[in-house]
């Protein structure tokens, strides 16, 4: 009888250490797996990631100084007043030069176009979007003759008052 207990507890003993050996080597081939999936990437990763896709050039803005005009009103109410902030989106660094060294021909256009306006269309919304369209219009007139068109990207409104 003396026998009996030895068994026994080297039986308990000898699955504690198969389950612990199989737990041990699924872990090993666990880890030399995803090494060599992360060697693998590694190889194809520096040129997959070159083909990124390119960032967008940074915006070219031109501030102009802000216009006080009267407007164009049915009763020639000398009263109202639009006083109006401009920035220009442009292409390039190129185009804001040109328009900058033509700018009092560029304010010149400007003035010109916002006298003309009507205090009751730049109340409402689809007026101001229509004002948008005719500044990027007479400001991609060639500033000189034999020059090509300007490319003005957007107009934003820096200041917006109508009195």
């Amino acid at each position: 009888m003396s026998q009996d207990p030895l068994p026994t507890t080297a039986t308990k003993k000898r699955p504690l250490w198969v389950i612990l050996s199989v737990l041990l080597a699924l872990t090993a081939c666990g880890a030399a797996g995803y090494r060599w999936w992360v060697m693998q990437t590694s190889k194809d990763g520096p040129a997959a990631a070159t083909v990124k896709k390119p960032l967008p050039a940074a915006p070219v803005f031109m501030p102009l100084e802000t216009f006080t005009v009267n407007l164009v009103t049915p009763d020639n109410n000398l009263e109202r007043v639009l006083y109006i902030g401009l920035t220009l989106r442009l292409p390039d660094e190129e185009t804001r030069r040109q328009l900058n060294d033509f700018l009092p021909e560029v304010r010149s256009r400007l003035l010109m176009l916002l006298a003309q306006q009507e205090a009751e269309q730049l109340a409402n919304e689809s007026g101001k979007q229509q004002l948008v369209t005719q500044i990027k219009d007479v400001l991609s007139l060639p500033l000189v003759k034999g020059q090509p068109p300007q490319v003005i990207s957007d107009v934003l409104f820096t200041a917006f008052i109508l009195r």
